[in-house]
């Protein structure tokens, strides 16, 4: 099965909020704090560009606000399109000011995380980490360190995320396997997930510009493939499908 992924920053966010839905107008003026309206209104655009990407739908700001994601219960984001949900599963991540988003057709039990390559304490790593990951950590030299610990939490947030349970679930209760420890930047590479023992989750990483990005899913998916996007198209222009298709992969 195949998956997508779209990556957007702020300094791509268009200046107004007539792409969103009256909904999402009325809760994101409801927001109080600066940061988490910055970091929702990027989420949704990203969110939007991909869902239109994907159904070949102009991104003019008219067709992007009737495009909604909605929280389900559990908390994992639902596709619509004129009120109407769509077969699309998708995942959401935001970090210092960059949003990434992920999506498959059908229902895919799918989690995607984007997380900025920093140091973290040894406290960190024992709180958060199993034993088999603490130990991959102390094969390992130290200059690699920061980013391994970003991709094995990263990871773990998209499990917990295709699981849709998040946070809420102990991160130990999954361990990731990365497959492999070495990378060249915007190379997807394979991961496994484990849950409990059970469940596994198929995945990949990438590194690259100082951030690590995971997709996690069930069933396995296909390396994903990077949506090309045309931002801000007017009402009146054409809708073109080619300007907007699944072009390329990286």
């Amino acid at each position: 099965m195949d998956v997508y992924w779209l990556e957007q920053t702020e300094a791509d966010l268009p200046e107004g909020i007539d792409w969103l839905s009256e909904a999402e107008a009325k809760f994101i003026n409801g927001l109080r704090f600066a940061p988490r309206r910055s970091s929702w209104r990027l989420g949704r655009w990203t969110a939007k560009l991909a869902v239109a990407a994907h159904l070949n739908l102009q991104d003019s700001a008219s067709t992007l606000a009737r495009i909604e994601i909605r929280p389900a219960p559990t908390g994992a984001p639902e596709v619509f399109f004129n009120d109407q949900v769509v077969a699309i599963s998708a995942s959401l991540s935001h970090r210092n000011g960059r949003a990434l988003c992920a999506i498959a057709p059908g229902a895919v039990e799918l989690g995607c995380d984007l997380e900025l390559i920093e140091p973290h304490s040894n406290g960190f790593v024992d709180d958060y980490f199993t034993a088999e990951e603490q130990a991959l950590l102390a094969r390992r030299s130290a200059a690699d360190r920061p980013w391994l610990v970003a991709l094995l939490w990263s990871a773990k947030e998209s499990a917990l995320k295709a699981l849709h349970a998040g946070l809420r679930l102990d991160t130990r209760s999954v361990v990731v396997d990365p497959l492999a420890t070495s990378f060249d930047p915007y190379e997807w590479k394979p991961l496994i997930v484990r849950h409990a023992g059970e469940k596994v989750f198929d995945g990949w990483w990438q590194v690259a510009d100082n951030f690590v990005r995971t997709i996690a899913a069930a069933p396995r998916l296909a390396q994903p493939t990077l949506l090309e996007v045309v931002a801000n198209v007017p009402d009146s222009s054409p809708c073109d499908p080619g300007s907007r298709n699944l072009v390329r992969s990286r």
